[in-house]
């Protein structure tokens, strides 16, 4: 498509940009064209080029029709009141969309007449603070309807008199909330609850119950309900999954796979299959030493037709979620579990993705087509890499899939050269796996082993996700990208202030690429620290996402990547799929049977694909929020029978309130309160994210290895909260700091709850 022209007088996107982040106070349209001096046409030009900057992604539009950099927070946007620690209040924006958890912003409001509550809703000024955000209310709003969930319990209230609470099944809840209507709720349930009024005298009314807390799945039945996670297929759904599980499968219009040794490698707990790998010596063609692969994967686009019933919950849903007790599909488990999911002995349909691999591990050619395949297989990660080192089949296996897997190691050693030579940022981040028993309890929780077989799968997928991302460039089709782009300059920053607290230098003028940070992770290689440098690396890393607009895959330094390996449980695989079917007109023929008769993409949603990739983006991250808590959760419940004892544990934040801690192992922050830390003040350093006693005689920093004790667990909002080892019953009772050293900037004494001096001082950046 042309480029538009532009009017001369027309500022840049890159000057816009620069003006939107140097400004101190909200910036819109009018605010744009008044400082770069534009008028007339120009005006009408800077409408279409900050749309089509808000397209791209560049910029994001708050309320108020003000502008702010994409993934940003608004110079003036509306924040939610989440915690008031002291004298310290903490907000959350009421609205954030952008990669990665919302900030925590402290809010500079405390003291005065009409103070704030928890809940509360402010218009609130923002500014950068060091490597966070403060903001300056400007005016209080009405209070709008919130939703909790939480557990019915009885408790003390005021006047020493029982009363129901509802204790919040978010571990960032600091306050229960008095109940005012439980409805036909019990004391024990879980529900969900809508809060009335504001501040102190906010309350709880029952809206819904959902059931006994500790019944077998409720554990990620409290995520579901937390992030409204659709659970249950509607009757035209399911009705529109069993006549598309009927669809006929032959042949005709597609490749017969069925004779190669195909197999599948998952995990042992895979719920479905979508994708199988085959390879081969390929002698033809002067290729001597290379390979032929083909990476099969589930045919999804062939029963999930675009605008049926089918579609439209798929789109909703996303993605599908996986807890430990049970899977929130994205399609029905006809399909999932059935048709779609690619079984050993079975007919299947698949989109079969052929490679070329040159004896250096690249690949020089691709193609794609659908296709009918029979697996040899089904194979674990675990069987897998057992059956190659020993060089022995297990038992129950054909005769040809153990030649097959070597075929897969000798090319796949060929694409980890070629993965070597690229340096693909390179974090080796434990993954936390709980083992249920029969009975839906917890036998064990444990970090999952990292096999060769795991690494081999990677590239494979790897390899098909680049072939059809460069497949739909070469047709100039639109691609629904998996996008990952370099870090920020700010995350950079706050990155090396980090790491020059551990005497390393990280130089911000260099061109950072992954490399940079694996030679990084290299010199910490036999530190012990090497862990929380490894999450440093990973906080100043951008959130990938899915959009038309290609920015390349910084984490796996690659120039073009698109998902198309995950079709069941992806619906960014999905779309993808049917761009390959329309630009190599894969269209199969046979009969409908009642279903939308294109598999196609289809030119609505080929132009609609920013709008899509925004939406299945923050699925994304709903879904990992709730897989992350329900873990949690496991843990605390795995823990629970562990009060008291003392356990090995790394400290992984520091805030002026006091540390988190994760258990070696288990995972799972815990709280250990600054209050608890003994009789000495404390100090925070923000650079150095540490908690510093007076006098220097002890400090708590992020990454320190630290024994503590366990003195509380909630399975019920994942919650871990810990002591010192040595701490009396009840905690270390902290005395008042001197007046003197306690002021803040404006050289006022800093003040804790109900007037007494504040126990911590933020010191701020260590220069």
């Amino acid at each position: 498509m042309a480029k538009r022209q532009q009017p001369a007088g027309l500022p840049s996107s890159e000057q816009i940009l620069r003006f939107i982040e140097e400004s101190k106070d909200a910036v819109g349209k009018r605010e744009i064209a008044k400082h770069f001096s534009l008028h007339g046409n120009e005006k009408i030009a800077l409408k279409a080029l900050l749309k089509d900057m808000t397209d791209e992604g560049l910029v994001d539009l708050a309320p108020g029709r003000a502008f702010h950099k994409h993934g940003g927070l608004p110079r003036v946007t509306v924040l939610r009141v989440a915690a008031i620690d002291g004298s310290n209040v903490w907000a959350v924006p009421e609205r954030w969309e952008a990669a990665g958890p919302a900030p925590r912003i402290r809010v500079m409001e405390q003291g005065r007449k009409g103070a704030l509550g928890v809940g509360d809703r402010i218009l609130a000024r923002t500014e950068e603070r060091g490597s966070g955000h403060i903001a300056h209310p400007m005016k209080r709003l009405q209070a709008s309807a919130e939703t909790v969930i939480g557990v019915l319990v009885e408790d003390v209230g005021p006047g020493g008199k029982p009363m129901l609470w509802l204790r919040p099944a978010d571990k960032r809840a600091r306050y229960d909330f008095a109940v005012a209507d439980k409805g036909d709720a019990a004391i024990g349930d879980l529900v969900r609850a809508e809060l009335t009024g504001r501040g102190p005298a906010i309350k709880a009314k029952v809206i819904d119950r959902i059931g006994d807390p500790f019944a077998p799945k409720s554990l990620s039945m409290i995520a579901i309900a937390r992030h409204e996670i659709p659970h249950v297929f509607g009757a035209e759904t399911l009705a529109e999954a069993d006549r598309a599980a009927k669809l006929p499968l032959t042949s005709d219009g597609r490749e017969d796979l069925r004779a190669l040794p195909i197999v599948a490698i998952d995990p042992i707990d895979a719920r479905d299959h979508d994708d199988a790998v085959w390879a081969a010596p390929d002698e033809d063609g002067g290729n001597k030493g290379g390979f032929r692969a083909i990476v099969a994967i589930a045919d999804v686009s062939y029963y999930v037709r675009p605008d049926g019933d089918l579609d439209r919950e798929a789109r909703r849903r996303g993605n599908s979620v996986y807890f430990p007790d049970q899977v929130v599909p994205m399609l029905p488990e006809t399909l999932s579990a059935g048709v779609c999911s690619l079984k050993a002995g079975q007919d299947r349909a698949a989109m079969a993705c052929h490679l070329v691999i040159d004896r250096h591990g690249k690949v020089t050619a691709w193609r794609f087509t659908r296709a009918l395949v029979r697996l040899r297989a089904n194979i674990a990660y675990e069987h897998a890499q057992a059956a190659y080192d020993a060089d022995a089949p297990r038992d129950d296996w054909d005769a040809d899939v153990l030649p097959s897997l070597k075929y897969l190691w000798a090319c796949w050693a060929l694409l980890a050269k070629a993965r070597a030579a690229r340096a693909p940022l390179d974090l080796d981040l434990p993954e936390r796996q709980v083992i249920l028993d029969e009975m839906g309890g917890i036998a064990e929780i444990r970090v999952r082993d990292r096999l060769d077989s795991m690494r081999l799968i990677e590239d494979y997928m790897i390899a098909a996700n680049v072939a059809a991302a460069k497949a739909l460039e070469a047709k100039k089709s639109p691609v629904m990208y998996r996008i990952h782009e370099p870090p920020s300059r700010e995350k950079l920053v706050s990155l090396k202030d980090y790491l020059e607290t551990f005497e390393q230098s990280f130089a911000l003028g260099q061109v950072i690429t992954p490399a940079v940070f694996n030679r990084l992770i290299d010199g910490f290689s036999e530190d012990d620290r090497l862990p929380e440098i490894m999450q440093a690396i990973l906080r100043s890393q951008t959130q990938a996402y899915y959009g038309p607009a290609n920015a390349g895959h910084f984490g796996l330094a690659l120039g073009s990547y698109a998902h198309f390996t995950s079709p069941i449980r992806r619906y960014a695989d999905l779309i993808v799929h049917r761009a390959l079917v329309d630009s190599y007109k894969l269209e199969v023929p046979g009969t409908s049977k009642g279903l939308p008769a294109r598999t196609g993409l289809g030119e609505a949603d080929a132009k609609g694909l920013s709008r899509i990739g925004e939406a299945i983006s923050a699925l994304e991250r709903r879904a990992m929020e709730a897989e992350r808590e329900t873990v949690d959760r496991y843990v605390a419940a795995y823990l629970a029978t562990k009060k008291g004892e003392i356990v090995s544990a790394r400290i992984t934040g520091v805030q002026p309130f006091g540390f988190f801690a994760t258990v070696d192992g288990l995972g799972g922050d815990g709280l250990v309160p600054v209050s608890t830390l003994g009789s000495e003040r404390f100090f925070y350093d923000e650079a150095a994210r540490s908690l510093d006693s007076e006098h220097g005689r002890v400090s708590f920093t992020t990454g320190q290895r630290i024994d503590l004790r366990l003195i509380d667990a909630n399975p019920i909002s994942g919650a871990l909260r810990f002591e010192l080892p040595d701490a009396p019953e009840g905690g270390f009772r902290n005395r008042p700091p001197r007046r003197d050293g306690m002021k803040d900037k404006a050289g006022k004494h800093m003040v804790g709850k109900r007037g007494r001096p504040a126990n911590i001082k933020h010191k701020g950046k260590r220069r």
